[in-house]
């Protein structure tokens, strides 16, 4: 299996879309699910700091995650831009063989 997670600061009084976009049947869960091997997301809210998440998508492997990128490279980067007013932060964390 291979992980990748990123870490995102909601803005102030958008969590809930943001929860909505990047939760495990959000927008970005939709968008995966249409490549092969994905196996799904995780999303964690920070117990001690509101508005911070970290965002766990699970692939069978990198082949995987690389071949769903070179695929929907367009319907990503518009998700991208769409949900650009969400978050005041992000940042990839890395992407990990389990």
């Amino acid at each position: 299996m291979y992980v990748v997670i990123w870490e995102f600061r909601a803005r102030d009084e958008r969590e809930r879309e943001f929860e909505d976009a990047y939760g495990p049947q959000g927008d970005w869960a939709v968008l995966f699910a249409k490549g092969a091997g994905y196996l799904g997301t995780e999303l964690l809210a920070d117990a001690r700091e509101p508005g911070r998440y970290l965002t766990i998508d699970r692939w069978e492997s990198p082949e995987a995650s690389e071949s769903f990128g070179d695929a929907y490279r367009a319907a990503y980067e518009e998700l991208d831009r769409r949900c650009e007013e969400l978050a005041e932060d992000e940042r990839l964390l890395g992407a990990f063989r389990i």
